[in-house]
């Protein structure tokens, strides 16, 4: 199949699915004779996967490490549920800081007026050199 097909079927734009090859995440296809692309099953299903782990918000080098993982089969399933477990600590730290930065913007627009005035705490925070 094309690379459009391939898109289609695995729910990867083409652009990314370029991109995927350009990092080697995915092989490059085989070509046919005018020059296209040619992808199997096997190329759709390692795009699904890409995209599910992307989905998850594993970065770029996680999921290269899950597909090196997930082909082989020698595996031991501790280091994929160690690498998901380090995952989530990364995932709490993110949601902690989002949290934080909630809280203190929540707290600023409370002690801005919102009204004609000039005056607004938001901004002097942002500007406060010493923040």
């Amino acid at each position: 199949m094309n690379i459009g097909e391939a898109s289609k079927a695995s729910g990867v734009s083409p652009r990314m699915i370029r991109h995927y090859e350009k990092i080697a995440l995915v092989p490059a296809p085989a070509r046919r004779d005018s020059g296209y692309r040619d992808y199997d099953a096997r190329d759709v299903h390692r795009l699904r996967f890409i995209a599910n782990a992307r989905d998850l918000g594993f970065s770029v080098g996680e999921i290269a490490e899950l597909l090196d993982l997930w082909e082989d089969r020698a595996r031991a399933s501790a280091q994929v549920k160690a690498l998901a477990l380090a995952h989530i600590d990364a995932l709490d730290a993110k949601i902690a800081q989002l949290q934080a930065m909630r809280t203190t913007l929540h707290q600023l627009a409370d002690r801005c007026h919102g009204d004609g005035r000039p005056d607004c705490p938001i901004l002097s925070e942002l500007a406060d050199p010493e923040r």
